[in-house]
């Protein structure tokens, strides 16, 4: 990943995988974009589902489902502005579902997650919407305001990162805060 907190080796990655039962989601977030690396990576990492953090492109992702049966593909949009419910259309019937993030794939240095700022969730709602996926969102996700956006876009599930550190490190108080106002939120 070419941003972000956390980025760990796949030694690990694949020793954690291999300790989550079958049934739980084991995660590889990648920013590869060449269907090969990515079945390699897949591979060496013994994950039950792939996060393409990058957009590799609709005939990757057909790839990759023929290739990884039984793998999940989720797709990351990264919400920059309207467009984005463009991409999450284009996308939809070849992934298992979406993340919506507030990262920036068009800088120099990439930015693929792990932000910390929020996007406009009124974009991520329509999103939600619109497509027959599952859509997850993401993007300065907090104690404070997540359960407001859970309100807002209802998505499938909610993913947090940076929102839940202080210094770079898992926050337990902070984790605990934010687990408890997705609990609370209101989605009626």
């Amino acid at each position: 990943m070419p941003s972000g907190p956390g980025p760990i080796p796949e030694s690990l990655i694949a020793d954690i995988a291999a300790g989550i039962p079958p049934a739980i989601g084991s995660f590889l977030l990648t920013s590869l974009t060449d269907p090969g690396s990515i079945i390699a990576q897949q591979k060496r990492c013994g994950v039950n589902t792939v996060q393409l953090c990058d957009r590799p492109g609709i005939e990757t992702c057909k790839q990759l489902r023929d290739q990884l049966p039984g793998i999940s593909i989720i797709q990351v949009i990264h919400v920059t502005g309207k467009a984005a419910l463009d991409t999450a259309l284009e996308v939809a019937s070849h992934v298992n579902a979406i993340l919506l993030d507030s990262g920036n794939p068009n800088l120099k240095v990439k930015e693929l997650g792990g932000t910390g700022r929020t996007h406009d969730w009124t974009v991520s709602r329509r999103i939600r919407e619109t497509v027959d996926v599952p859509v997850f969102l993401a993007g300065g996700l907090n104690p404070d305001n997540v359960a407001r956006a859970i309100h807002e876009v209802r998505p499938f599930g909610v993913d947090v990162c940076t929102g839940v550190r202080t210094n770079g490190r898992l926050d337990e108080r902070k984790l605990e805060k934010f687990v408890a106002a997705v609990s609370s939120a209101d989605i009626d």
